[in-house]
């Protein structure tokens, strides 16, 4: 690292650099009460591919403050911004990436007309356009009244003595201890700054000086930067209401979500650097990746376009089926099954990008290499479905250990090696997703001669309930579809405890014809998969003796344990 410093409108900025001059220059902007430290994990992360350079604003860290609480007025802060890039890299535009307060001056330099060429790109992070936000005001709505509580500490810096008192006698010295406890920010050396008490008032006077002349006579601030929006999805101070409408001011704009809070700079550093990274190479022409595709506004595609989604199991049946209805919806699959060439058949029914693989979901390595394999190729899944499954029926009694060991492995740690393998992944790409584990009524039906089946799905039914909870602080959700008498292959394969091969051939025999007069296709199941996903629905009961299971194990478990004791 190398610093120096930069006068700017009556200030001297403390700036600080890393990496090579030489590369595309990342400019960071802090926001209140933060110094140029927030972004260390973040620039630890960008400075192997960029000139990273950040800096103390406005009377925080090592920066001076200004004489007056004018001096904080945007166009001051805006014109600190571009002192910095000049400095620092003079020849080249810079990339823009701010929070919170950084994010809010940042936006009138990004608005300037006379910077459109010194700034290639902008990502905001938890701070819009003040003027932008006043012209939304003007358009009331149940969201932007949210917001109007959710902005209670503006009026509370607003009032005399009081907010100064507040820092200077417990905030400065218990911040990092209340960031923590509200929202899970870790404490690490470098925040808060060992400035932020000193911070934390000065930085004061940038509502003070700001929020009252903007509400009452916003301007007109449009971009042509290419802008792209990170929204913390738990951010308890800046909700997505108020850049709601904000094509309008920028019409070349990207959307994207991180589940986490206000400070997601410093709890999920890698996301937010993965996404300037993406964004910046975009702007500067590579191809877009996955997720950014996703989220340009304005752009019209197919529901699943530019999703991945994985599929267990997916050389037959319902897999097939879920695996033909995602890619109708636009989405890239994964197949999987133990079966290649069936595998491969699916794939090539679903045509456009699909891609098949061999894999036997018991195998916990098989499944890890699975996972591994498809993050390297495709990118990590947007949706999974833990759908490879067999049949088996018989006493309990009858059953033999290597037959509990056979469909506990396939059933229930199938079903827990991709849940494991895939939801690693999923929660360290910070982008949320969705996890489907195909149960079956079995999993609240009980039955004397489906006892290892209905254990097993029992099994996955309960799983599917834990792993939604631990999982939804990463955004991730879980459903668990419960299909019922589907007409598949799987009557067919079987296999029956007590019985010689050609009993268990006749019971097979049997089965089929009855699954095939029951005649329910694997594409409703895949149907209700798909809706889902898209809804985030939890337990999904798909056919009526599904649905009329569900409903009576929840109202009169018992009347289903008599029923059980009689056929």
């Amino acid at each position: 690292m190398k610093s120096r410093t930069v006068a700017s409108d009556g200030v001297r900025l403390a700036v600080y650099e890393h990496g090579d001059p030489a590369k595309p220059t990342v400019l960071l902007v802090h926001g209140y009460p933060d110094s140029h430290l927030m972004w260390q994990d973040v620039t630890a992360r960008l400075v192997e591919d960029f000139h990273v350079v950040s800096y103390d604003t406005r009377g925080s860290g090592k920066t001076t403050k200004p004489s007056t609480i004018e001096g904080y007025r945007l166009h001051h802060l805006g014109n600190d911004l571009m002192a910095v890039a000049d400095a620092v890299s003079p020849d080249r535009p810079v990339h823009v990436v701010a929070h919170d307060w950084g994010s809010i001056q940042a936006w009138e330099a990004v608005t300037e007309p006379a910077n459109a060429d010194r700034i290639a790109s902008y990502t905001s992070i938890s701070g819009p356009c003040l003027d932008h936000v006043a012209h939304g005001l003007r358009r009331p709505s149940l969201k932007k009244a949210r917001q109007l509580l959710h902005s209670w500490y503006i009026g509370f810096f607003h009032l005399p003595v009081l907010p100064t008192l507040a820092w200077r006698l417990w905030l400065g010295r218990n911040w990092g201890r209340l960031l923590n406890v509200v929202d899970g920010v870790p404490r690490r050396p470098g925040h808060p700054a060992p400035t932020v008490t000193k911070d934390g008032i000065n930085g004061m006077s940038l509502y003070k000086a700001n929020f009252r002349p903007v509400m009452r006579q916003p301007r007109e601030r449009r971009t042509t930067v290419p802008v792209q929006v990170i929204h913390p999805t738990r951010d308890r101070y800046v909700t997505a209401a108020l850049t709601e409408n904000l094509q309008q001011w920028a019409p070349k704009l990207w959307r994207r979500t991180v589940p986490a809070s206000h400070w997601v700079p410093i709890t999920h550093p890698e996301v937010v650097a993965r996404m300037a990274t993406e964004f910046i190479r975009h702007v500067d022409g590579a191809e877009a990746a996955r997720s950014l595709r996703r989220a340009e506004v304005g752009r019209h595609r197919p529901p699943f376009a530019d999703q991945l989604v994985v599929i267990t199991g997916g050389g037959s049946g319902i897999g097939r089926a879920t695996a033909l209805a995602f890619a109708k919806q636009g989405a890239e699959v994964v197949v999987c099954d133990l079966n290649h060439d069936t595998a491969a058949e699916t794939v090539a029914l679903a045509g456009g990008k699909a891609h098949a693989y061999q894999v036997n979901v018991a195998d916990e390595g098989a499944v890890a290499k699975f996972a591994a394999d498809v993050a390297a190729a495709h990118g990590v899944p947007d949706v999974v479905v833990n759908n490879a499954g067999i049949g088996h029926a018989g006493a309990l009694l009858d059953a033999t250990t290597e037959e509990w060991q056979r469909v506990l492995d396939v059933n229930l740690w199938g079903v827990i090696h991709g849940c494991k393998a895939f939801g690693e992944l999923m929660v360290a790409n910070g982008e949320g997703g969705h996890i489907v584990n195909v149960a079956s009524a079995a999993a609240y039906l009980p039955s004397k001669i489906l006892g290892i089946y209905s254990t097993s799905k029992a099994a996955v039914f309960m799983l599917s309930d834990c792993l939604r909870a631990e999982l939804a602080p990463a955004g991730i959700g879980v459903s668990t579809i419960c299909p019922g008498i589907v007409n598949t292959n799987i009557a067919g394969t079987t296999t029956f405890s007590g019985l010689t091969a050609a009993e268990q051939a006749q019971r097979q025999e049997a089965s089929t014809k009855a699954y095939r007069r029951r005649n329910f296709p694997p594409e409703r199941v895949a149907a209700e998969i798909v809706r889902a996903v898209r809804q985030r629905r939890a337990v999904v009961p798909v056919t009526v003796e599904a649905k009329a299971a569900r409903a009576l194990s929840r109202l009169s478990p018992t009347v289903l344990r008599r029923l059980a004791a009689r056929f």
